[in-house]
């Protein structure tokens, strides 16, 4: 079972793709996913985050208190940065 940790860090490595790309059908896909999951299990409806040159910072209330997470914009960023370089490999196949 994944963390509160793990899932924001999947939620905001996969929000960073779709931000770039909103029209990648599997990254909004994958996207919604796990805004799901902190919703249903964690009852985080709307994570805010912010950035700086080094880091991302998600802040979440769980159980009527905010928490602030941290992640390395290099760890955050590398899924992007593969599709960028290759983007070949990330072709959007539109919904049938």
């Amino acid at each position: 079972m994944m963390s509160l940790q793990d899932k924001l860090y999947n939620w905001i490595t996969i929000k960073v793709v779709t931000d770039e790309r909103p029209h990648d059908t599997a990254a909004s896909d994958t996207r919604k996913m796990f805004e799901q999951l902190l919703a249903d299990e964690h009852g985080i409806v709307e994570p805010s985050f912010t950035t700086d040159e080094e880091m991302y910072y998600i802040s979440v209330e769980v159980d009527k208190e905010t928490k602030t997470y941290r992640f390395p914009r290099e760890l955050i960023e590398v899924m992007l940065k593969q599709i960028c370089d290759e983007p070949e490999k990330y072709v959007n196949y539109p919904d049938s």
